[in-house]
């Protein structure tokens, strides 16, 4: 074995070890709970051969559960390839141990403006507005002119009291919709505070991956 592949071994061992979390998809069993009929099947697929996260336990990947912020800046972190953050000041008054598995993601978080208030409440679970306001972020920002069609999510600057909870969310909103990330719960409306589950944050990573490859 080459000295690269055991480092990229001794790496992911290390990593599972820390995180509490099975091996890769080559060296762990077949999930019980996302099988080929299921809707994640895809996207969980891809999030384990590109090293975006692994399954909650050797046999169950949990796509139920809910997926909680620290999660959801992480998994994008490793998505980008986990770039060491340049923020090196502590950014969030309850992400303060370096050692935690999510602190560097939340650094970077920070750096791409993802969330800049002074807690970052990494336990808990991502909205549908967070996971798509992280993610385009995360791609840069893009700037989106269509007919946005939905009234329950925030224009512009803030939301209907004026409080900047997400600077241009409606962008962010607008750009997942366009590129097939994800749709309204109806024509109307998105719901940006339902929660998110993990089958559904590693759906919109990998059909954000999937979009950027088309554009390419």
């Amino acid at each position: 074995m080459s000295s690269i592949r055991k480092r990229a071994l001794s790496l992911c061992l290390s990593l599972a070890l820390c995180l509490g979390l099975s091996l890769p998809a080559a060296a762990a069993a077949s999930f019980t709970d996302v099988g080929a009929a299921s809707p994640y099947y895809d996207a969980v697929r891809w999030a384990m051969e590109n090293g975006v996260t692994n399954g909650t336990t050797k046999t169950t990947f949990s796509p139920d559960a809910p997926c909680t912020r620290a999660q959801l800046a992480t998994f994008l972190w490793r998505a980008a390839g986990e770039p060491e953050p340049a923020l090196t000041e502590q950014q969030f008054m309850d992400v303060t141990d370096p050692s935690a598995y999510y602190y560097k993601a939340v650094q970077w978080a920070a750096e791409k403006d993802m969330w800049g208030f002074g807690t970052f409440d990494p336990h808990v679970a991502c909205t549908r507005l967070d996971a798509v306001f992280f993610l385009w972020r995360a791609n840069g920002s893009p700037k989106m002119d269509g007919e946005f069609p939905f009234a329950d999510v925030p224009f512009g600057d803030g939301d209907e009291h004026g409080q900047p909870i997400y600077w241009h969310a409606d962008q962010a909103v607008l750009w997942a919709v366009e590129n097939g990330i994800t749709s309204g719960t109806t024509e109307t409306t998105f719901s940006p505070d339902l929660p998110c589950t993990r089958g559904q944050v590693i759906t919109f990573l990998y059909r954000a991956a999937q979009a950027v490859t088309t554009a390419k």
